[in-house]
């Protein structure tokens, strides 16, 4: 619930300042709609499974729901390290070179991201890697068991590993120690006019928003990295369900991380739910006016 409406909240800020937005912010929707295609897409057949005690739907539902797993995250990640780079060339260039960054060329990098993170998903279903079952029953994604027992999910397993998970991972945090050392450089020369301009404060405040959100999505998904791993050198069998569950679930939770960030950091965000809620009090009030009597309606929203 919390991911669904923090992020349909941010992508109904982005339409409606779509003419304002500019191109690294395109890199932040896109997050957004890679978070909510997640949550719509998986979260409710998890659901289901959980109440029903195990898994629904068989082998098909199965590797659905694992590939849908694989696509948004491997897209969530790689995202992740594209704002990483942006940030890092906007710090480091002038501004005349960091307006060069059009949305024309987000777009690309965007259906670049897509493609990739697609090409990923749809290697296990031609043959490269495999989906199966997790250890607790209720959920699906890679087969990290696999990784010793056939050459084939071994290769797949360490190619996925180091290029969706260790080279962006290491990017990422390349480009935000640059950009601290940057920021710190250049604090230190205005520090000796004894004045800090509002650009040097907005760039900060973009800088650490954007830190934060990486350290969201890496930090929620180290618990479930560090699971699997031992699955792929162990038994499955070694771990209790709660042990492999729980890291799971908090990986999941990393989509509805990103919306609070926003509020927190950014004014423009918090100025739009706030007409948001306007709208939906409006709306309420118009129901909740008329007499009771007269109008069951307001009955029902009164209950």
């Amino acid at each position: 619930i919390l991911t669904v409406l923090g992020n349909s909240a941010v992508l109904a800020t982005a339409v409606k300042r779509s003419s304002l937005l500019k191109s690294p912010e395109l890199l932040t929707v896109n997050l957004a709609v890679a978070d909510i295609g997640m949550a719509l897409s998986m979260y409710p057949l998890a659901i289901a499974s959980a109440w029903n005690h195990a898994w629904l739907g068989g082998d098909a539902s199965c590797i659905y729901y694992a590939l849908m797993g694989f696509l948004f995250g491997v897209c969530s990640m790689m995202t992740l390290c594209a704002m990483a780079v942006i940030r890092f060339l906007v710090t480091n260039s002038s501004k005349s070179n960091g307006n060069k960054i059009t949305k024309n060329t987000v777009f690309i990098l965007i259906g670049f991201i897509w493609l990739y993170s697609l090409l990923w998903a749809i290697l296990p279903l031609v043959g490269w890697g495999y989906y199966g079952p997790e250890p607790f029953g209720i959920s699906c994604t890679i087969a990290w068991s696999k990784f010793h027992y056939s050459s084939n999910g071994f290769s797949f397993i360490l190619s996925m590993f180091l290029l969706c998970t260790v080279l962006p991972a290491l990017t990422i945090i390349a480009c935000y120690l640059g950009i601290a050392w940057k920021v710190h450089k250049a604090y230190q020369e205005i520090q000796n006019i004894d004045r800090i301009p509002n650009a040097a404060k907005l760039e900060k405040k973009l800088t650490l928003m954007a830190v934060l959100i990486s350290v969201g999505f890496l930090s929620s998904w180290t618990p479930y990295a560090a699971a699997s791993f031992w699955s792929m050198f162990h038994s499955s069998h070694s771990l209790q369900p709660i042990v492999t569950l729980l890291p799971c679930l908090f990986a999941k939770s990393s989509t509805a991380y990103n919306p609070f960030i926003y509020y927190i950091f950014s004014k423009t965000f918090r100025c739009e739910i706030k007409k948001l809620q306007c709208c939906c009090g409006w709306r309420v009030h118009y129901f909740s006016t008329n007499n009771s009597v007269e109008n069951p309606v307001s009955m029902m929203w009164n209950g």
